[in-house]
């Protein structure tokens, strides 16, 4: 009963959602205008380029980083910065880049007047050029830790990670390269495990709104963008076409997701013949094989790069939001001042918003987790996990016309109860994709233990199981908050405006002129989730224990 009741709270309204926004997206008239504006096939090529070349990017990437890291046995250590660079929102990392690469940036600053002789800024489209450049090189920074993050929740399973080490340590044994083993062995286990998160990163790639907003392409722009521009018109038939652009893109992301599943499948049966037969030994390099020594210099100049990239963003928005004035081409503002932090630390309501949202949605959907773990069997945990994850795989747009709907009919739209909604929806899956590996590693031998001391299920979850996962939920509960706290299109249209977060405020800002100011917003909504990670660090601790000698001192 309790399992029907959690699949109801959390079923209902993504059902709903999904329902109102295909009643809207399969109309024909709407349609045949989509396809006949003339931005619609531009855009929509973008949209493939940055979204698929983004993708690949950051597969690949991943990919390299774990061969590198099981290897050297170095993960560990590399895992530690996933927090800080997870708690960065796409729309920071996007603003930062900004303030970098633009023409009047501080990359040309520090090169000018002397290596370039510019007195002015050029017209270069260094951001939001028309190649989309900078959208891929935001997506693939800002993906590449989401995927790492993934995997590293599979490998620290005890049982996993036992088993997958003493499998490649056999390869070895057997013949084969450190970058053999883990190719033929471990990667064949881990990447099926990545198929879910690797959908998200392509989905997010082709329907990414905010970040294509600040950086990305703006003639034409993304095919996202232009849904979104559609859905804000007050003209109904325009709206119309946004809808039918949400499902063009709804669409696109299906194909390629079964392409990408295909793809995938595929590349398994090639290296499982491959280990079978022959041809492992004829052509390891082209097959199969991860170059030992070349990978382990390439990959650490990597995530160095990466790291760079990220503090890069950090120092960046930190100097911008207490600048003044700042002319070209000096490399330091001529003015100090700490007017744009008086006017966000003013901006009490904005705040406040984005941390009543951000505490709400990630306790909410935390519980709902848990409670949905512990208290339904492993196969309806199986069957109903795809349908959870939607949200991660459907383009934000689509999403946001559902709820709106929802908003609507329900009475909550411009509510604080309806953005709520809005926002757990988009969180659960995350929460649920971070803190479900740690619960299927859990011993379910514990619990017969436990009632054989005569103890109930309570004394279980409240003595033993939950202090063993409160790493775990912790850091599940802070990439909750993370991912709301960098909500904007829910915001937006379902908090009817009524509501301003330090997102809305950031992207808002991020197309204006008011260096200072989108700094400042940009560096909060960067440092809220850095302290929502900090806390959860320290919550999941572990727990230290007084030593049998020292208590014997004492006694």
């Amino acid at each position: 009963m309790g399992a029907v009741l959690l699949a109801l709270i959390a079923g209902l309204p993504m059902g709903w959602a999904l329902w109102a926004a295909a009643s809207q997206v399969f109309d024909a008239p709407s349609w045949q205008a989509l396809w006949t504006d003339p931005q619609t096939l531009r855009a929509w090529c973008m949209t493939l380029w940055t979204g698929l070349a983004s993708t690949v990017l950051v597969w690949w990437t991943v990919a390299r980083s774990l061969a590198s890291g099981f290897i050297r046995q170095q993960l560990t250590r590399w895992l530690t910065h996933l927090p800080a660079w997870l708690a960065t929102p796409h729309a920071a990392l996007a603003i930062g880049l900004v303030l970098w690469l633009s023409p009047s940036g501080w990359a040309l600053r520090l090169a000018s007047p002397g290596l370039t002789g510019f007195e002015a800024p050029p017209p270069w489209p260094t951001t939001q050029d028309p190649w989309g450049l900078g959208l891929i090189l935001a997506l693939w920074l800002k993906e590449v830790p989401f995927l790492l993050w993934v995997a590293a929740t599979q490998l620290q399973r005890e049982d996993l990670r036992r088993r997958w080490q003493a499998e490649f340590a056999l390869a070895q044994t057997l013949g084969r390269t450190p970058g053999q083993a883990f190719a033929q062995v471990v990667w064949p286990q881990l990447a099926p495990r990545l198929h879910w998160p690797l959908l998200a990163v392509l989905a997010y790639g082709l329907t990414v709104v905010d970040m294509a907003l600040i950086i990305g392409p703006a003639s034409p722009p993304t095919l996202a963008v232009l849904a979104w521009q559609w859905l804000g018109d007050a003209d109904v038939a325009m709206q119309a076409q946004g809808a039918a652009a949400a499902g063009a893109l709804t669409l696109s992301v299906a194909i390629l997701a079964g392409v990408t599943v295909v793809v995938v499948h595929a590349a398994a049966l090639v290296r499982r013949f491959a280990s079978r037969g022959s041809l492992l030994q004829q052509t390891p390099n082209r097959v199969l094989h991860f170059p030992g020594g070349q990978l382990r210099g390439r990959m650490s100049g990597l995530a160095l790069a990466i790291g760079a990239a990220y503090l890069a963003v950090w120092w960046v928005l930190a100097v911008g939001s207490v600048s003044g004035v700042w002319p070209f081409p000096q490399v330091w503002p001529s003015l100090w001042t700490t007017h744009a932090w008086s006017q966000v630390l003013g901006s009490v309501s904005t705040v406040g918003t984005t941390l009543g949202l951000a505490v709400a949605s990630a306790s909410v959907c935390l519980v709902w987790s848990v409670a949905w773990l512990e208290l339904t069997p492993r196969r309806w945990q199986q069957a109903w996990r795809p349908w959870w994850l939607l949200p991660l795989v459907l383009p934000s747009v689509l999403w946001v016309v559902g709820l709106y709907s929802v908003a609507l009919q329900w009475r909550l739209e411009g509510q604080w109860l309806g953005l709520l909604m809005a926002h757990a929806v988009m969180v659960l899956p995350y929460v649920l994709l971070a803190l479900e590996p740690a619960y299927l590693a859990v011993d379910p031998r514990q619990s017969a233990v436990v009632a054989s001391l005569g103890h109930c299920r309570w004394i279980e979850l409240l003595r033993i199981k939950w202090p063993l996962l409160q790493r775990a939920i912790a850091s599940a509960w802070a990439v909750g908050f993370a991912v709301s706290v960098a909500q904007y299109l829910p915001t937006l249209y379902v908090g009817a405006g009524r509501f301003a977060t330090v997102t809305t405020e950031a992207v808002t800002l991020a197309s204006g002129a008011q260096r200072s100011l989108m700094s400042a917003y940009a560096a909060l909504q960067m440092l809220l989730p850095v302290l929502a990670f900090a806390l959860a660090a320290y919550l999941g601790r572990p727990r230290q224990f007084e030593k049998i000698g020292s208590m014997k001192d004492n006694t």
